[in-house]
């Protein structure tokens, strides 16, 4: 604990607190609308900007939250007019994404180490302005899925039902898909781009084995997010290894323990149901 004596920590404690709380927020919904995996293209795209950023010397962080959210606007208005898949939108943006960010970071006059911190966060070098843009986002992002929650919920659920009842189902799509890239941005230096999209699902996934309901599910999702960030980086203050990385592990942890006791749990009840309840024996008779 004496680590965290010193101002890199807390705000590598805080940042982390901070994403681990607001990734699942929005991460449920995106699991419930079965995008789960469009936190890595749009993760892939910030990664551009984080280049253009660095090629202009401006801050990488600001860039990529501009064009990551470019990047998820376009992949939502390409699912919503229906030209193509879903899938194949998020392919696009996956290679496309990668390749602009690694040509630009290769212009640019950053180091390996820079692209990394990036790629794979860096919690150590969290900066005063870096960790005041994550309260910030993060906040807003926070409040914004818990207000909406019930239309959000009913645009993910149903679509068709939603427009029915008048919800504004286009705009309320577009601030999903924006507040995924602000998701995305403001865990790359913490996380990182390419293990964001674990953070956002994994707790939801995890939930959703002992909950019912999505309120419940939502609530503990973000409990266990924020558990597993505060000892993500407790673990790797204590172990030496990737702050980003031991957070990720810990939730996937989470998951396979939760999975595992669940598994057990349903085999138990399953035999009992079997068994059926004892039967009571007839009382003896006595022949006199």
């Amino acid at each position: 604990m004496e680590l965290f004596q010193y101002p890199y920590m807390q705000r590598a404690l805080i940042g982390a607190l901070v994403i681990g709380l607001a990734a699942p927020a929005l991460g449920i919904y995106l699991v419930q609308r079965r995008l789960a995996l469009i936190g890595d293209g749009v993760g892939h795209v910030a990664l551009t900007g984080v280049g253009a950023g660095l090629l202009l010397n401006r801050s990488p962080v600001l860039v990529a939250v501009v064009v990551a959210t470019l990047g998820a606007v376009a992949v939502e208005l390409v699912r919503a007019r229906g030209r193509t898949s879903g899938d194949l939108a998020l392919a696009l943006l996956f290679y496309g994404g990668i390749a602009g960010g690694v040509t630009l970071v290769g212009l640019s006059d950053a180091t390996s180490a820079n692209l990394n911190a990036y790629l794979f966060g860096s919690l150590t070098t969290i900066s005063p302005q870096d960790l005041t843009t994550i309260l910030v986002l993060g906040a807003a992002l926070l409040v914004t899925m818990l207000a909406l929650r019930p239309a959000l919920f009913a645009v993910c659920h149903d679509e068709e039902y939603a427009r029915v009842a008048g919800l504004p189902v286009r705009a309320l799509n577009m601030l999903l898909a924006v507040g995924t890239a602000v998701t995305v941005t403001i865990a790359m230096r913490a996380v990182g781009v390419l293990l964001i999209s674990a953070l956002m699902v994994v707790p939801v996934a995890t939930a959703q084995q002992v909950t019912r309901g999505f309120r419940g599910t939502m609530t503990v999702a973000m409990a266990l997010g924020l558990f597993a960030a505060g000892s993500g980086v407790w673990v790797a203050a204590n172990a030496d290894t990737a702050p980003g990385a031991s957070v990720v592990l810990l939730a996937i942890a989470l998951f396979l323990v939760v999975a595992v006791a669940g598994a057990g749990w349903r085999a138990v009840r399953r035999r009992r149901t079997k068994a059926g309840p004892p039967v009571a024996e007839p009382p003896e008779v006595v022949l006199r």
